[in-house]
């Protein structure tokens, strides 16, 4: 009886019980994903720089760009990180239901800003304005698509995680994602802003 306790308790163990995610080894990556991530944007910047006034006989910045309509694209997209923030700081408090409800309230001010984005690419192509018609458009239609697309996949991420935080609670796996997410969605504020004043802006008024 005692010698199969003994090799009972002899058995090798083949995995870890205890904890084993390295401290800040997910921030870390992250950090370097969205550097490979600025690097993208910044090609992309420097492409619509170099072909950007080739209109090819085409629409110009100043004939196409509404930017009232582009102002409050750009607001929704700012509150957007407001409230983010504000979702952080309930997250602090470990108060579930307001970290859930300012996340919400984010993917709807997303959801907004995709939606006119999405509008304001079917007028263009609808006016004959569309991708192929010249370098400028082009590049126009590439670098705030690219941008559009991290959006989408920011807004799937929040709704992925919401569901996750509910299930869950505000454990520390989900106070990680939540922190990686958050570095995504201000970094896609800061690229905007940069999309704003260098596309829009010069464009019309340059």
């Amino acid at each position: 009886m005692s010698q199969t306790q003994v090799q009972e308790t002899d058995k090798p163990q083949f995995y870890l019980k205890e904890e084993h995610h390295p401290e800040h080894s997910t921030m870390l990556g992250f950090w370097l994903y969205l550097m490979s991530d600025c690097l993208i944007f910044a090609v992309l910047f420097a492409t619509h720089g170099v072909v950007g006034r080739n209109y090819a006989a085409g629409p110009a910045p100043a004939d196409l760009f509404d930017l009232n309509l582009i102002a409050i694209n750009t607001a929704m997209l700012l509150f957007s990180s407001i409230t983010y923030g504000f979702a952080m700081l309930q997250m602090e408090r470990n108060a579930k239901m307001e970290t859930l409800f300012w996340l919400g309230v984010t993917g709807v001010f997303g959801a907004i800003f995709l939606s006119l984005e999405l509008y304001e690419f079917y007028h263009l192509i609808h006016e004959g304005a569309g991708p192929t018609r010249s370098a400028f458009l082009s590049s126009f239609f590439t670098l705030v698509g690219t941008h559009g697309l991290h959006v989408t996949f920011g807004i799937i991420w929040l709704i992925t995680l919401m569901v996750q935080v509910n299930k869950h609670g505000l454990n520390p796996e989900n106070r990680r994602r939540l922190m990686c997410l958050s570095m995504f969605w201000h970094f896609l504020d800061v690229i905007w802003i940069g999309v704003f004043s260098f596309v829009y802006l010069l464009g019309v008024l340059g």
